[in-house]
């Protein structure tokens, strides 16, 4: 097991390394980087000066700031905001230094928040941890029971109707019922919010009221991250327990006479949880940042998922690998984790 646990923990290095290294080899060739948008954040101050000069009768139209804005930045300043976000040496070089801060867990500073990006990282993190809690423990707490009822009820009416809600949920994309959703619940009918995790006035209200208040405004962005998650559960626990209850030892429990339920709950639960528990780190992870992206864009909620959205959008390259880095780094460390559990909750496995 120990020589296990160091292989899979050095393998983690190349791993990570790697996904690190596609990505800055593929930023380098997007364009519109953060020196790009400044000069064209510049040359569009310019324009707009220059346009209402001519509307005030043309007074200033040859001053100097303006005529310096439609000409475009100095190369001396273009040089210095080369310098300012670190462009001013090679890639390979940035890439080393980028992997030297890593190190240190350093993820560096935001390019136009203009701090550092584990402190972003820490303002966002209870709105995606709010978020994935709900869709987490909802997604379980209703999966779990319904698999299991559908395994011992294989065949009945209520089987192929749970399918068929099951199979939609499948079907759709959290983020395209969360459109319906927003469209349905929030547009035409208004009962909930459009968007935010509060209200304005969340501070004001008493401890009841902000109660009530966050529960209106999380409704719907758990209900379109649960669906897809609740989905897969229910058919994983299913196909688990019918697995399980066609095999030798619960024919000889039926045999000796024991109950159903007993079988059920004393015999099969045991090995059919299996697949289940093992999941249990990577789907609790997951739940923050699976479908965090898209569901804290439509809803707009200021989250992970929305700060990494508005990152990439911006060209903000530190929020982006410093983000990518500690996401990957949590996912490696939650796979090693779900391959441990095997051997915790059923002894007869053996990693080698």
């Amino acid at each position: 097991m120990l020589a296990y646990l160091i292989k899979r923990l050095l393998l983690m290095i190349p791993t990570l390394l790697g996904v690190l290294l596609l990505t800055f080899v593929v930023i380098q060739f997007v364009p519109g980087g953060p020196v790009e948008q400044y000069l064209m954040e510049a040359k569009a101050a310019g324009a707009a000066g220059l346009r209402g000069s001519a509307g005030a009768g043309g007074a200033g139209a040859e001053g100097g700031s303006i005529y310096q804005g439609q000409r475009g930045v100095d190369p001396q300043r273009l040089a210095q905001i080369k310098a300012l976000y670190g462009f001013d040496q090679p890639a390979p070089v940035r890439f080393v230094h980028m992997l030297g801060r890593f190190a240190r867990f350093d993820l560096g500073q935001s390019f136009f928040h203009h701090q550092a990006v584990w402190a972003l990282i820490q303002q966002k993190l209870p709105v995606s941890i709010s978020l994935g809690l709900w869709t987490f423990f909802l997604s379980y707490f209703i999966s779990i029971p319904l698999g299991i009822a559908k395994a011992l009820r294989a065949g009945s009416r209520f089987d192929a109707a749970s399918t068929m809600v099951v199979l939609l949920g499948v079907a759709i994309p959290g983020f395209v019922m969360g459109v319906l959703l927003l469209v349905f619940f929030a547009g035409q009918l208004q009962w909930f919010p459009l968007r935010g995790l509060t209200s304005s006035n969340f501070a004001d209200l008493s401890i009841w009221g902000k109660v009530k208040d966050y529960l209106w405004h999380i409704t719907l962005p758990v209900s379109a991250s649960v669906v897809g998650s609740f989905a897969f559960t229910t058919l994983l626990t299913k196909n688990s327990f019918l697995e399980e209850i066609h095999k030798q030892y619960v024919l000889t429990a039926r045999a000796k006479g024991l109950s159903e339920g007993r079988i059920a709950w004393h015999h099969i639960m045991r090995n059919a949880m299996i697949p289940i528990v093992v999941g249990f780190p990577a789907a609790f992870v997951g739940a923050f940042f699976a479908d965090a992206l898209l569901i804290e864009t439509l809803f707009s909620l200021d989250g992970l998922g929305l700060l990494s959205y508005e990152s990439v959008i911006r060209r903000d390259y530190p929020v982006v690998m410093g983000s990518l880095f500690l996401f990957t780094l949590i996912g490696l460390v939650m796979n090693l984790i779900s391959d441990l559990c095997y051997v915790w909750v059923d002894p007869r496995v053996r990693l080698h």
